[in-house]
């Protein structure tokens, strides 16, 4: 309901500065995506069409520019290791050549050295070649040119910002003699357009298998005395670390030479000092990469902790619905309460529904006496209303200019004449009983407000759907779980009943915040008072039917139980009703329904891209997980409220698009909250849908 205030200072640059980081936050995850999946290659076509048969002699360096192919001497072993650095083996694969004085050829990937460029710059102080095993681990048989000069220089690019230098090899990755063929061949080629020479290895260690030792020793041992280049894979593990020690300490004592690529062919040139623009460059593009795999880790920690709070919640509800299902079976009131009770509707513009909604609260089997206060409408909500009153007695209107929700709730408390009332939103149906069973509570004389169960009832499209399981599964089971810890945060202002001195000792309805409701309900359990659920008081409301409408509703809700849990801050170092809600209630709000919405988003994102990496499995079995999580609640929520399990065949579906736009109402709101700025009440259009939707 709107009031006159000043015009809003709402800071919507943020819509573009948040458009801007998602963009940002999506590339740097497609990049690591990119730098970090599977390799997969491309099966050999088998055909040697084209290729020099001195390819096929053995371990060699070929200059595709001439093309010339280099082997080694007899008695020389060129050693090489792929793939890395590894933080943890690498250093242990870096000891055992100092202790054997052997130098030797690393070809890493761009990834892996911009992560681990400690490690880069160590391998060079300690006299070994850096060759370039390409930014990604792809298999170049099946790249273009630009692919491949893609891959090679954003290697260098890593080195140069890493170790300040440049590397004239490379060691295409899925290449070794055995698997040379014409695509290999073609893409040799490519490489020295780019002024780069290939280095091939006839030996394989295999320990990329992980096998023990032995094995890995057996597959790195030349057969013969001819010269040989092996490869090895720092990232491997122990059984690598291990056979080094081994096949070196035989090959030096049966007299042969273990070196580089470089010192075992005499090459002149492996490396060039990278120029100041490449360093520049690559520092920038190591600094981009570290920053993606630390988003991709960070957002997997949150993946995980989104899911363990969802299990949480999960387990609370298990735990607690179930005593509060018990106690609310064996309540009782001790004595009826016959008083007369009065019902304060406020009203603006509401003359779709509220024919429906004061027809609705006559019917009670309970005395009322309605009041309903016209807060300035100007469609013809207090001419419906008149004609109302002209039939039937029990109906007071009471018009007033449009101050705001909270100012025509205060107008109706202080024209009722009972001590107890009930509210009521002008777009809500009651049941018969739902008055009766809300005063019952008040024979305990420590309760000073009761909280009613709120249907959806226009649910017969998907949007109302979803917002059914939305309230079933979420509001009143939460209710349930407040009320056995005795710290509900908010009676709903479609249907709660109240102590009206209560409210007056609490300082009647305030507008400080856009969620008077749960600012009330705050201010009662600060005041001392106890606020409990009455699942059996059931109203029927209409929930906004398009997406616009929802979205304002659901701002606003959201940024007014900001304000009201910062208001009411201080409730977590008080004593009795107030620390209750301090320190259970308000952390149970703002864990599950403030940090749960904003960083859930994690689920879909991270299962997204993960679905491009080796952890796709894992990753999809969590977010299914977390779907399961969503669901259990669910059920046990619809079985407590007596509804039909069908609606919750279209959960999944919430969860993929609906839950997205919660989570963007839940971030403007949090923005909005930082920025300081304040809202207007947002009043949403009403379409006269509820009656017609409760009768299906």
């Amino acid at each position: 309901m709107p009031r006159r205030s000043p015009t809003p200072r709402t800071p919507r640059a943020h819509w573009l500065l948040l458009g801007l980081v998602l963009l940002v936050l999506c590339g740097l995850l497609g990049l690591d995506v990119l730098l970090n999946r599977a390799g997969v290659a491309s099966t050999p076509s088998g055909t040697r069409q084209f290729v020099p048969e001195s390819a096929f002699a053995g371990g060699s360096v070929i200059d595709p520019r001439e093309p010339v192919v280099q082997h080694p001497p007899a008695r020389h072993l060129a050693l090489t290791f792929v793939d890395g650095p590894d933080p943890q083996w690498t250093p242990e694969v870096l000891a055992v050549l100092a202790e054997h004085r052997v130098h030797a050829t690393f070809f890493l990937t761009g990834a892996q050295a911009a992560e681990n460029s400690a490690l880069v710059q160590r391998i060079l102080a300690e006299g070994h070649e850096i060759g370039n095993r390409t930014l990604t681990r792809t298999d170049l048989r099946q790249a273009g040119d630009l692919r491949i000069q893609l891959e090679l220089q954003a290697t260098d690019l890593v080195l140069a910002g890493t170790a300040g230098i440049t590397s004239n090899l490379v060691q295409p990755p899925y290449t070794t003699t055995g698997s040379l063929d014409y695509e290999a061949w073609k893409s040799f080629l490519r490489i020295g357009n780019h002024g780069r020479q290939v280095v091939v290895a006839d030996l394989d260690s295999q320990d990329w298998r992980q096998p023990d030792p032995a094995a890995v020793l057996a597959n790195s041992t030349p057969r013969d005395d001819r010269g040989a280049v092996l490869m090895m894979r720092d990232t491997a593990g122990p059984g690598t670390v291990q056979a080094l020690d081994h096949l070196l300490d035989g090959l030096q004592r049966t007299g042969w030479r273990v070196d580089s690529v470089g010192g075992t062919f005499q090459l002149p040139t492996t490396m060039n000092e990278a120029q100041i623009v490449e360093r520049i460059a690559g520092t920038m593009l190591v600094a981009i990469i570290k920053l993606s795999s630390w988003l991709a880790d960070t957002l997997r920690v949150l993946l995980w902790l989104a899911t363990a709070l969802a299990a949480l919640r999960a387990v609370f509800v298990l735990v607690i619905v179930p005593i509060h299902l018990r106690r609310s079976r064996r309540w009782e009131p001790p004595w009826p309460i016959s008083q007369r009770v009065g019902v304060i509707v406020p009203a603006y513009n509401e003359e779709a529904g509220i024919s429906s909604t004061v027809r609705s609260i006559l019917a009670s089997e309970h005395p009322v006496e309605v009041i309903v206060v016209d807060d300035g409408s100007t469609d013809r909500t207090a001419e419906v209303v008149e004609r109302l009153q002209r039939r039937f007695p029990r109906i007071r209107l009471i018009r007033q200019e449009n101050a705001g929700k909270a100012a025509a709730v205060n107008t109706g408390l202080a024209a009722a004449n009972s001590e107890l009332v009930v509210m009521v939103d002008g777009d809500t149906v009651l049941e018969p009983d739902a008055v009766g069973h809300l005063v019952g509570h008040f024979t305990n004389p420590a309760i000073g407000a009761v909280s009613g169960n709120v249907k959806v009832g226009n649910r017969g499209k998907l949007l109302g759907r979803w917002q059914h399981i939305e309230y079933v599964t979420g509001f009143n089971l939460d209710r349930r779980v407040y009320d056995v810890l005795r710290c509900t945060p908010t009676v709903p202002g479609a249907l709660g009943a109240f102590r009206r001195s209560a409210i007056q000792e609490a300082g009647g309805v305030s507008d400080d915040t856009l969620a008077e409701d749960t600012d009330l309900t705050m201010a009662l359990e600060r005041a001392g008072w106890r606020v409990v659920y009455e699942e059996r008081a059931i109203s029927w409301t209409e929930a906004p039917a398009t997406y616009r409408q929802l979205w304002k509703q659901r701002y606003r809700w959201c940024y007014g139980t900001l304000q009201a849990v910062w208001k009411h801050r201080r409730a977590v170092i008080e004593r009795g009703a107030a620390g209750q809600l301090g320190r259970r209630g308000l952390p149970y709000l703002v864990i599950f329904q403030v940090l749960l919405q904003v960083i859930a988003p994690v689920i879909d994102v991270t299962t997204f891209f993960a679905l491009f990496t080796e952890d796709a499995g894992r990753i999809a079995l969590t977010w299914f997980a977390f779907l399961l999580l969503q669901l259990v609640p669910g059920v046990i929520a619809f079985r407590l409220d007596k509804e039909r399990l069908g609606p919750l065949l279209a959960l999944p579906l919430q969860q993929i698009v609906y839950r997205q736009l919660m989570y963007l109402i839940v971030v403007q709101s949090v923005i909005t909250a930082l920025a300081g700025a304040r809202l207007p009440w947002q009043k949403l259009e009403r379409r006269g849908q509820l009656v017609a939707a409760r009768r299906q």
